[in-house]
């Protein structure tokens, strides 16, 4: 693998190749916590940092014909009071290989005929409309050269080349550490922020820090759980969705769950194995060419048949597909893509995600598939199956009264320690099938015991 600054320059001669107008790209800013001095952490647009390489704050990059010019201005006389020596415009240039470097008060020139994306922070977007006399607003579907410039990126971005790989392979590792630390961590934790802190620490340690806010908690039937104040009983399951963010800005996304007391009970052991096994045949179908729908209707084939099996559903696994009733317990996808993003490219809405001419369904749990197009070698997905007891779900009366013969209300009731399991791995597809790039973290039920009761 070649330099960063080489890198960066096959970036944007392969998007020369697919654009004949030139593009302008910002970086964003920070933002103010609660006053001006006191800042939330910057994080650069995705789409600026995979041409440009560097969380550069307040930058932007003209790219035109494979060339790159940097606009950034020289840190102020008195920044190295108390910021310390940052590196000049032109050590930044030489570093990301750029063809020119120039203060941010010579961009207007390069403005004509130039193609954009949004930046989601309000006050970068408000001067992208300004400087360029057009709305460009994260919310808004792009049109004309922008939505050109969008198809162009999105087709790069869908295929990670070597210098992404190694980055999303460091996020792995280093996520895969986090978790192991976590599991560890539970049997002397008292609430989940304990589990928590020992997990992000791991990213700590490594310079890096969470792709997503963390998710480590008790309470699994809430998809996004972000409180952590619950404590640790000895019959829960913990579910931790947790994903480290590397320097350069690539992400891993992995989930694991976990009994609290490092043994499953008998019930928790049986939803599981059913998540496990829909988990595992998802990722043994995968292959260039095959629709990511398909996957995701597989893993649902699976859980359906295993719900089933244990007697809490009635009925043919397919046709109980086909009604949706799988989604009573696995309301979500199967998955997403990966990459600069958790959810890689979806502030461009289903631009990314979709393939043209396909749109979401308005049928139960498959409208949230977040990615509908064929798999293609080089492409980064997460597979991560789940059944969770959501009770705004099974509660509803309209929701319970269609699936009143569907469901054996009264078998489910026996699995009420069960709130939430998820397994989810980050997946790569190759010529001849897939890597998961986060294998070394264990997830059959026998080792995550072991890894629980590791103290």
């Amino acid at each position: 693998m070649g330099s960063l600054a080489d890198t960066l320059r096959d970036r944007r001669q392969k998007l020369a190749r697919l654009i004949d107008f030139p593009a302008i790209l910002w970086s964003g800013g920070s933002n103010a916590r609660n006053f001006p001095a006191n800042r939330f952490p910057f994080r650069a647009s995705s789409h600026f940092l995979y041409f440009a390489g560097l969380p550069l704050p307040n930058a932007a990059i003209h790219l035109e014909a494979g060339k790159l010019t940097l606009f950034i201005d020289d840190p102020a006389p008195g920044s190295a009071l108390w910021h310390g020596e940052t590196p000049k415009r032109e050590e930044i240039a030489e570093t990301i290989g750029a063809d020119a470097a120039k203060p941010l008060s010579e961009l207007t020139p390069f403005l004509a005929g130039a193609a954009t994306i949004a930046v989601q922070d309000a006050t970068t977007w408000t001067q992208q409309s300004q400087l360029l006399n057009r709305w460009v607003l994260p919310q808004s579907q792009p049109e004309g050269i922008d939505l050109e410039l969008t198809k162009a990126i999105v087709t790069l971005r869908l295929i990670h080349d070597a210098g992404a790989l190694a980055e999303l392979r460091k996020a792995a590792t280093v996520s895969v550490a986090a978790h192991k630390a976590g599991m560890v961590a539970t049997a002397n934790a008292k609430i989940e922020a304990e589990v928590r802190a020992a997990m992000e620490s791991v990213f700590i340690a490594h310079n890096m820090t969470t792709a997503y806010n963390s998710i480590v908690t008790v309470h699994g039937e809430v998809l996004h759980n972000e409180q952590y104040h619950h404590p640790l009983q000895p019959g829960d399951l913990l579910l931790a969705d947790v994903g480290g963010e590397t320097e350069l800005g690539w992400a891993a996304d992995i989930t694991r769950t976990w009994p609290v007391s490092g043994k499953f009970s008998p019930t928790q052991r049986d939803i599981y194995d059913v998540v496990l096994a829909a988990h595992d045949t998802c990722i043994a179908n995968i292959l260039p060419g095959v629709e990511y729908a398909e996957i995701h209707l597989v893993g649902a084939r699976v859980i359906a048949e295993g719900l089933v099996n244990l007697g809490i559903l009635r009925g043919n696994p397919e046709d109980l597909v086909e009604k949706d009733a799988h989604a009573l317990f696995f309301p979500h996808g199967i998955g997403h893509l990966l990459g600069l993003d958790v959810h890689d490219m979806e502030d461009l809405g289903d631009l990314a995600g979709y393939e043209e001419g396909k749109k979401r369904s308005d049928r139960f749990g498959l409208g949230y598939l977040r990615l509908n197009r064929p798999l293609r070698t080089g492409m980064l997905v997460t597979i991560e199956p789940g059944f969770y007891q959501v009770p705004a779900i099974l509660n509803d009366e309209k929701i319970r009264s269609r699936y009143q013969y569907t469901v054996n209300w009264e078998r489910l009731s026996q699995f009420a320690d069960v709130r939430g399991i998820r397994i989810e791995d980050d997946v790569l597809v190759t010529d001849t099938g897939s890597e998961v790039l986060t294998a070394a973290l264990p997830n059959d039920a026998d080792t995550v015991e072991h890894l629980v009761n590791k103290i």
